[in-house]
This record gives C-alpha cells, sequence and structure tokens, in this order.
C-alpha cells in the first residue's frame, strides 16, 4: 500500500479493503496516527499564524 492510500484511509477520504482482516493491535496504530496527522496538520496552521497574520496586527 502507497504512502498516498494510508493518507486517503486516515483522514476517510477513501475506503478500507473490505478483504482484510483488521487486527486489535492494528486498530490502535491506526489510531494513533490519525491523531499525530491531525495534531500536525495543527500545528502547521499555528506556525502560519505566526508568521504571516501576528505581524499584521502588530504593524
Amino acid at each position: 500500500m502507497g504512502i498516498w492510500n494510508q493518507f486517503a484511509e486516515y483522514l476517510f477520504i477513501k475506503k478500507k479493503d473490505p478483504n482484510e482482516k483488521p487486527t486489535q493491535w492494528m486498530k490502535y496504530m491506526h489510531g494513533m496516527n490519525r491523531i499525530s496527522l491531525m495534531m500536525f496538520l495543527v500545528a502547521i496552521l499555528i506556525i502560519l499564524f505566526k508568521v504571516f497574520l501576528l505581524p499584521l496586527f502588530k504593524g
């Protein structure tokens, strides 16, 4: 499975393969990956806010 397919499945853009039997540990891993991906995106948004929008209000 490619990395883009994994991202699509984590973000619920693409459906998972129905023939693949998920294990409990795999569910935990995917859950933690979703959380870390969301935290990364939030951090990027905060950095962009600090770099581009805060200087406009301090001016």
